[in-house]
């Protein structure tokens, strides 16, 4: 029996390193491409290169403006993170414990905001944000990806927080805490693990997001990395080893932050599946 458990681990185990095998090769392939001479780029696309050519990576960075679009995704991002940290912990917090009439509606809410696309409302949105003066600006960026990550944080806070006793609330309130003071204080610290994941989780998504600054901040100096990337896509031509260089500028700071933080990212969906 326990041979046969082994057999099965063992298994398991090369299929994995198989399947990340399989997953890492068109990662190597960015590699070599992004490092390759010009003259090798075509006739030998899939060939290790003859040297380390780094040109491509100076030339995508100060010819595609990566400096400026490094920052522009940093503070859309950065911005971005810490609004939806803010309202959707707060939110999840009200649906998860205070039960009124209200509180099955609005978690509803919530969940068709997972399921309807996002395109759907793009027209109306864009009206609405030109007319407030939000198209072509970082604010307007920032506060168009809190409400459309909104959703999935709170769903995630709102599972974590089911499974969150809650004797330390207790605690607080006998003590004189107001609700407000409570939930800073005493219930925000504990869900450390699954603000970890909304972090990593939205900042990825919002990282790599293409669309939506293409079509609301095109035109501007604002605009974030993945928009940069495409700027060396021509009609005519296209600078593939600029466009593999930029690929891996942008890949840099977010495979950085995933592998420092990947520990609070499994904590907090384990605690959202337990919830």
């Amino acid at each position: 029996m326990k041979r046969a458990y082994q057999r099965r681990q063992s298994g398991l185990e090369v299929g994995l390193w198989v399947l990340a095998l399989l997953w890492s090769i068109p990662f190597l392939f960015l590699i070599v491409i992004s490092v390759k001479p010009t003259e090798e780029l075509f006739g030998k696309a899939l060939s290790l290169p003859s040297r380390i050519d780094l040109s491509s990576y100076v030339g995508a960075w100060t010819q595609g403006g990566m400096g400026r679009a490094l920052l522009s995704s940093v503070i859309i991002t950065g911005g971005s993170v810490l609004g939806l940290l803010a309202l959707s912990s707060a939110a999840a917090y009200v649906l998860a414990r205070r039960t009124s009439n209200a509180s099955g509606p609005l978690l509803l809410v919530f969940v068709v905001g997972l399921i309807v696309p996002a395109q759907l409302g793009l027209i109306p949105t864009y009206s609405a944000f030109r007319h407030l003066g939000l198209v072509g600006g970082y604010t307007g960026m920032i506060l168009l990806n809190v409400s459309l990550w909104l959703p999935l944080a709170v769903f995630l806070y709102y599972g974590f927080l089911k499974q969150l006793g809650h004797e330390y609330e207790e605690a607080a309130q006998i003590d004189g805490a107001t609700p407000a003071q409570t939930f800073t204080r005493v219930v925000f610290p504990l869900l450390r693990p699954v603000t970890g994941t909304v972090a990593i989780l939205c900042g990825m998504l919002i990282w790599n997001d293409f669309f939506n600054p293409l079509v609301f901040l095109s035109g501007t100096q604002k605009t974030p990395l993945p928009v940069a990337v495409y700027s060396f896509v021509g009609q005519f031509a296209t600078r593939w080893n600029y466009v593999f260089a930029a690929v891996m500028i942008s890949l840099v700071p977010a495979l950085a932050f995933f592998v420092v933080a990947q520990r609070q990212l499994i904590q907090g969906f384990s605690g959202g599946v337990k919830g």
